[in-house]
């Protein structure tokens, strides 16, 4: 299966996690590609005012992965914006996860990745696993296994 992972990463700790799975989903046989959002200008707030560099072309993928940190207790504004611009996901399967500093997924993981699913489902895409890595926590790399696993049997 040809997978795209499109991540939204400012400190590169999501960006790490995202190429941790392209090495699982490689290892089992996937073609995965890791593509980069970044904001024009990183000071802008207003989601329709917000502005890529560049857009991933995600019509070549069979399946997705968003990844992004959280920020101010919900997922980043350019990832919420990115799903906003999305076309027709078409039922392709997605996933997503997202990275935070504080160890409780309580403290925003949740919130974010409901964001996350509602813009892909509003989009046509089927959700088939989700994941929340609290990076200041002591069980990070445990909790980057699991998801790693656990992502590779969506697919």
């Amino acid at each position: 299966m040809k997978i795209g992972i499109i991540v939204h990463s400012k400190t590169g700790h999501t960006l790490s996690v995202a190429e941790r799975l392209k090495e699982k989903l490689g290892a089992e046989g996937h073609t995965v590609s890791v593509e980069r959002i970044a904001q024009v200008d990183e000071n802008e707030r207003g989601l329709e005012k917000i502005k890529f560099e560049r857009l991933p072309d995600i019509s070549p993928y069979e399946a997705l992965v968003f990844a992004a940190p959280v920020h101010a207790f919900s997922v980043s504004r350019p990832m919420q914006a990115y799903l906003g611009k999305l076309p027709g996901l078409n039922g392709k399967k997605a996933a997503c996860f997202v990275t935070k500093s504080l160890p409780f997924k309580w403290t925003g993981g949740n919130k974010a990745i409901s964001i996350m699913k509602k813009g892909i489902e509003a989009k046509g895409g089927k959700v088939v696993a989700t994941g929340i890595i609290g990076w200041g926590g002591r069980g990070r790399e445990k909790e980057i296994a699991e998801l790693l696993e656990k992502f590779s049997k969506a697919f």
